[in-house]
């Protein structure tokens, strides 16, 4: 995957823009500045919006009363979580009124029970199921039924697993560290069902109808590597946990089609980078800036927005395999870019 150029708005060339919430849309409490004029100028373009989070904690109505007091309306139906993918998941394998055992918080609880099974929190013979998802109140006694009826044969779903997730606070654990507890007390490794991961998107496009979404995150390794396991197109934003040095030491599988600061981007149109290769050297630009790479070093020269310098250091180096993204040259490059 490389950065592509858009000369239309991306919610031209989209049938819908799945969001990620976390990091894109709010961190904590707040609203990321540009969100809720962002979603608004999508859906005024006539473009779908859903709003697919990896986080199973919550429900879809207590997240859209939450977006909408952040300025950004949304109805339960526009939510696609986490939860909703991982019971769907165990309803298509076992019958209705099954007993599953609900790791986790409301929001999952819930899911299961809308897709007609039963949750329940004690590790009976009849459990044939566990699902585990996001809770901020994880107990010890949560995680040892479930760590019980896994060894027992059940069938183990995890809603996600996301090591770490942005806070007001800062970087705190996320499902996916609560996950290995019971993987690692057992043995046994669960399915999952969130990004980036197949179940999650594809919930979100048979909410939307979409064909061609526009898969919109602020993590590598979940949303876009979600995208990419799609073949969708990816945008990364850099208002959450992704950073500058992140996108340029992203693998193949979790590199973005488009870069932006906010989620804003998803209304813009974007610049695609020119590489030129001629003999040991290549040159890449972008907007206003040029990057030589030769023997394994770059050299970053130019002016203008610095997010154009950014897609001119991640096309040179995505393209040569020598340039380590860590290395000193490609320091003072983003150095000079001002990270």
């Amino acid at each position: 995957m490389a950065l592509q150029a858009a000369e239309l708005p991306l919610n031209e060339l989209y049938d819908a823009m799945l969001l990620d919430l976390d990091g894109v849309v709010y961190i904590g409490p707040e609203a990321v500045p540009a969100a809720p004029e962002a979603v608004g100028k999508a859906r005024a373009a006539g473009t779908r919006v859903a709003f697919v989070t990896n986080n199973a904690g919550r429900t879809p109505a207590r997240i859209a009363e939450h977006l909408t007091h952040l300025g950004v309306p949304a109805a339960p139906e526009d939510v696609v979580t986490s939860a909703e993918a991982a019971a769907r998941l165990v309803s298509a394998r076992y019958p209705q009124g099954s007993d599953v055992l609900v790791v986790g918080d409301t929001g999952l609880r819930q899911a299961v029970r809308r897709m007609g099974l039963r949750p329940v929190t004690v590790a009976t013979e009849s459990v044939v199921a566990v699902v585990q998802g996001y809770s901020r109140n994880m107990s010890r006694d949560l995680l040892d039924q479930g760590t019980l009826a896994v060894s027992g044969g059940a069938f183990y779903v995890a809603s996600n697993s996301d090591a770490t997730a942005p806070t007001e606070w800062g970087i705190t654990p996320a499902n996916g560290s609560f996950v290995r507890v019971i993987a690692h007390a057992t043995g046994v490794e669960p399915v999952i069902a969130g990004k980036p991961m197949r179940p999650l998107h594809e919930e979100g496009m048979m909410r939307t109808g979409a064909a061609n979404p526009l898969i919109v995150g602020d993590r590598l390794d979940t949303d876009i590597e979600g995208a990419t396991t799609h073949g969708a197109a990816g945008l990364l934003v850099l208002s959450g946990v992704a950073t500058p040095q992140d996108a340029l030491a992203a693998p193949a599988h979790q590199r973005p089609r488009y870069l932006s600061w906010d989620v804003s981007g998803m209304n813009e149109t974007h610049p695609g980078p020119l590489r030129h290769v001629d003999g040991d050297t290549a040159r890449t630009e972008c907007g206003g800036w040029t990057v030589k790479a030769e023997a394994a070093a770059v050299r970053l020269s130019g002016e203008g927005d610095r997010l154009d310098g950014l897609r001119a250091l991640c096309t040179a180096i995505w393209a040569d395999d020598s340039i380590d993204p860590t290395g000193p040259t490609v320091n003072e490059a983003l150095s000079a870019l001002g990270w």
